[in-house]
């Protein structure tokens, strides 16, 4: 079965609009294992607007499924990686000012720098993971930097999936037949849920996780937080 990694930054949002620790992130990343999740995942920002350096700290001592950190390789995120040694980083191009991740790397005009970060990480033996659009050319160049993994940005599926699923997975089809053949696992993220998820998962080869976060939190205020994660879980078998 496929991994799902819960991504717990929107528990971190609203318990910084109101400031306090309601709700306790780090029980939220206890719980979501305890309800069925194979994985926390976790975006650190400069501005720290959700999930804050000192929690990524603080979920180092208590996650105990996989834990994937990821972010814009900054100097200050590489450091806080290095230090808090997950099982995974995932590579994000985003700048300090978007709202959330819009776009995955051009791994052809990065492709130095990119390497360089990715011997960083993997010299340590945190697997690399690289955000890309679903292009079979910037596959091609990922495969260069090293990089053990690359995430697909699924926002475009996932906005014309109502519009004709067929069509909309077509290019995720074909960027996920170039990842096996370069030998790279291939995780996915961006806008995942309970409509469009089990059609992603049928039809991707390769796919080894799914991060999942604004959706999950979201049907959680519905059906509650252990329901949901299972609701998810049986998305991600082929029934």
């Amino acid at each position: 079965m496929i991994k799902l990694s819960v991504n717990i930054n929107k528990f971190a949002t609203l318990r910084n609009s109101r400031g306090g620790n309601l709700p306790d992130v780090i029980k939220a990343a206890v719980d979501c294992e305890k309800f069925g999740a194979e994985g926390i995942t976790v975006h650190p920002r400069p501005d720290e607007r959700h999930i804050r350096y000192q929690d990524a700290r603080d979920l180092k001592h208590v996650v105990t499924t996989e834990f994937n950190i990821e972010g814009n390789p900054i100097d200050s995120f590489v450091k806080l990686v290095l230090e808090i040694h997950p099982a995974q980083v995932t590579l994000v191009p985003d700048s300090h000012d978007v709202l959330t991740s819009n776009c995955g790397w051009d791994t052809k005009k990065n492709a130095s720098f990119l390497k360089q970060i990715c011997k960083i990480f993997n010299d340590e033996n945190i697997r690399t993971s690289i955000f890309v659009n679903p292009d079979v050319e910037m596959i091609k160049y990922a495969t260069d930097t090293g990089c053990k993994r690359v995430e697909l940005y699924t926002e475009s599926y996932a906005a014309n999936y109502f519009n004709g699923r067929e069509v909309a997975i077509e290019k995720y089809v074909k960027a996920a037949e170039e990842a096996v053949k370069q030998g790279l696992g291939i995780n996915a993220g961006h806008d995942l849920n309970l409509d469009n998820l089990n059609f992603f998962y049928k039809n991707i080869p390769g796919l080894l996780e799914v991060s999942i976060g604004h959706a999950l939190v979201c049907d959680a205020l519905y059906l509650g937080l252990e329901n949901t994660i299972q609701s998810y879980l049986r998305e991600l078998k082929n029934y």
